[in-house]
């Protein structure tokens, strides 16, 4: 593929494996450029395939449209030290959700047991767990989860 080659909106989704939607999108939200019209219909440098792949790479990290405008703009400047920063900013967010997502795979887990091990004469731990609020108005489970930690 050279440098100079360009493409139809079309041809720009196919290459980078998205849809023509989705390029419409990103130009709206600034990720990508709205190239003029030349000879009677818009045409993008082959180049975009790459930042489109790019985009969807970050948001399968879990990165924000906005955050990703950010990088894009911080990789222009090459301010590698801010560029950490954001990617430091996403990394503490993903271990947030992961502490998040060990305490709900504790808590099914003990309602599981507490289920399969509890009499057929009392309610479901698990139907009893999720349908209760206590004083706070956080659900039982969190208390449940809570008191398995």
């Amino acid at each position: 593929m050279s440098e100079d080659r360009q493409y139809t909106i079309g041809q720009l989704a196919k290459a980078a494996g998205v849809g023509i939607e989705t390029i419409r999108y990103y130009q709206r939200r600034e990720l990508l450029p709205v190239p003029k019209v030349s000879s009677g219909f818009r045409t993008y440098p082959a180049a975009l395939t790459e930042r489109i792949r790019f985009i969807k790479r970050a948001q399968e990290l879990g990165f924000t449209l906005e955050e990703i405008g950010n990088l894009l703009l911080l990789e222009d400047s090459d301010d590698r030290k801010a560029i950490r920063h954001v990617a430091q900013e996403r990394l503490t967010q993903v271990r947030s959700k992961l502490v998040d997502l060990h305490r709900m795979e504790s808590m099914l887990s003990h309602l599981i047991h507490a289920c399969e091990s509890a009499s057929t004469q009392v309610q479901c731990p698990i139907i009893q767990a999720l349908g209760q609020e206590v004083e706070s108005g956080a659900p039982a489970v969190c208390h449940a989860a809570d008191r398995l930690a």
